[in-house]
């Protein structure tokens, strides 16, 4: 009897001690699930995406670069010691006002130029700066060796990257739409003002943005436009339709109110319109002559453009809206 209420005692231990064994393998399960899951709905993710890479991509050759990848961000900002307090202030105070003297990274500024003031809202900035400090973000092939090559030390890239599906709305598919379409534009022309001058970059969207327009409507399968209240080519003239959203925009980005796609949905097609929003780097053709824009500049707009009623613009200002169509996945 004294044996048989031994084996019980042992028997009923050695069941408690596999219970907990489980619980803290599924607690430890659930927890890793949970991290990936937060990853996916981070949306530091998006934003990261939609507003970082279109000039850091993480895909862009070393030498056809028109800005540093984010993991380059990263690297120089962020090593053992650093909190994500000190990299936050630190991210939201240059990209906030981007100036030379706030710059650490000196070798990107050299090479393409202080970054040009964009319009972002804080709280956005804040949760980049989480989502680059928390999480592993893409990066280019080429970085790591090149980053030891100069530096000739590691660099910090933690936490896991997502790779399911993400689930797309039509809002989402628009967007990816108008920004990878800017994504090219902006590559090309900024890449032409660095190498050749502004002079060349108005020829360039004279004789290439369309076609270069065309080619992604061509990828993407769908009807992408650029239209404006205030066009500098004819054919970029909006609709009444067209006028109405580019105000409603106007509103919203003087309030600095959140920026979401106009979404119409009819006979399975989708009408999608996004903003076109002004940063230091647009007034070099489109803020104030003789101010921002040179006089040469003038004067070649008015050889490319006599009708030209795009310029007077400041930063953080709508200049005209994307209208792109496509079918409803």
């Amino acid at each position: 009897m004294k044996k048989l209420a031994i084996l019980t005692v042992l028997s009923f231990s050695f069941l408690l001690s596999c219970n907990s064994k489980k619980e803290k393998y599924e607690s430890t399960s659930t927890k890793k699930q949970e991290k990936v899951a937060e990853q996916k709905v981070h949306p530091g993710k998006k934003l990261i995406k939609t507003q970082c890479f279109l000039c850091h991509s993480p895909t862009a050759s070393h030498d056809d670069r028109i800005a540093p990848p984010m993991i380059a961000v990263k690297a120089h900002y962020v090593d053992a010691n650093t909190t994500k307090e000190e990299f936050t202030k630190k991210f939201v105070d240059f990209v906030t006002k981007p100036t030379k003297d706030k710059a650490i990274m000196f070798g990107a500024v050299r090479r393409f130029g202080v970054m040009p003031k964009q319009n972002y809202k804080e709280e956005d900035i804040k949760l980049i700066a989480e989502y680059i400090y928390d999480y592993q973000i893409e990066e280019p092939d080429w970085f790591k060796e090149h980053w030891q090559e100069m530096q000739g030390k590691s660099y910090i890239n933690t936490g896991k990257v997502a790779t399911a599906k993400e689930t797309k709305s039509a809002a989402d598919i628009g967007l990816e739409y108008a920004l990878g379409t800017k994504k090219v534009l902006g590559q090309n022309l900024m890449g032409t003002i660095q190498k050749k001058g502004t002079l060349e970059a108005l020829k360039f969207c004279n004789e290439k943005a369309y076609s270069l327009t065309d080619s992604m409507a061509t990828t993407f399968n769908a009807a992408i436009k650029r239209v404006s209240d205030k066009p500098r080519n004819p054919k970029n003239t909006a609709t009444q339709k067209e006028i109405k959203i580019i105000n409603q925009y106007k509103e919203i980005v003087s309030n600095n109110k959140t920026i979401e796609p106009v979404v119409e949905e009819a006979n399975g097609k989708v009408q999608f319109y996004y903003p076109i929003v002004t940063n230091s780097m647009c007034l070099q053709c489109h803020g104030k002559p003789n101010e921002q824009i040179q006089p040469t500049v003038l004067k070649e707009l008015a050889h490319l453009y006599p009708n030209d009623n795009a310029k007077g613009y400041d930063v953080d200002q709508v200049r005209g809206i994307w209208n792109i169509t496509f079918k409803k996945q």
